[in-house]
């Protein structure tokens, strides 16, 4: 499903990534580790179209991303990809079902129907009583799960994860993680996590360690 080949990443003189391939099936549940500095976070960054990459090819869902301009690229990630980050970035004036619905609105989804898919998200991770709380009434662990709900509101092909249990207790960064396998099973969500979380990495289907810019 998704397909990066001979991906090539500088800024100024410091070549990040140097000639990454990777492949990703639909349902997959892939880490990439590695030292801080290796390229990780970069090459996500890449994977979720937020850059662009120097040289290479990403094809994701059969979709040739170099083709896309900048406007097609932004309406593309929007509907196909969903993001996780270590830090939850949830909107602080609006409730937890409006934070879920805003890429769903961005998409041009109707009022209803896209409240209706974020209250199905929030009830099935277990903030059903949490729907109408503001982000700075929530615990950490119900932020974040609010944030994988924000990101599941369009059916993304792929969910994207940033350290997503680093701001997190080891218990709660447990419930995160065994969340992600819940969501494959129920949705055949495909996801890429970047991680310190030795136990989270350990848990993924492949294991991908990066070094100096490459996969080794």
């Amino acid at each position: 499903m998704i397909r990066a080949s001979s991906i090539h990443k500088s800024y100024g003189s410091l070549h990040v990534l140097k000639g990454v391939s990777i492949t990703i099936n639909k349902g997959e549940v892939i880490s990439i580790v590695g030292a801080s500095g290796a390229g990780k976070t970069t090459m996500l960054h890449i994977l979720g179209t937020l850059d662009r990459p120097d040289t290479g090819t990403l094809e994701i869902n059969g979709v040739n991303i170099s083709s896309l301009s900048d406007k097609k690229l932004a309406d593309f990630r929007n509907k196909n990809i969903g993001f996780v980050f270590q830090f939850h970035h949830l909107l602080p004036e609006f409730t937890a079902l409006e934070n879920v619905c805003i890429p769903a609105f961005i998409a041009g989804t109707s009022t209803s129907e896209a409240e209706k898919r974020a209250a199905e998200l929030l009830t099935f991770l277990g903030l059903s009583q949490r729907m109408h709380h503001k982000p700075n009434q929530l615990s950490g662990g119900e932020q974040q799960r609010v944030a994988v709900a924000r990101a599941l509101v369009n059916n993304p092909a792929v969910i994207l994860a940033d350290e997503p249990s680093g701001n997190l207790d080891s218990s709660t960064a447990k419930e995160l993680h065994q969340l992600f396998f819940t969501l494959r099973e129920k949705f055949n969500q495909t996801f890429v996590i970047v991680t310190h979380n030795e136990e989270l990495a350990d848990m993924a289907d492949r294991k991908l360690v990066m070094k100096d810019g490459n996969i080794v």
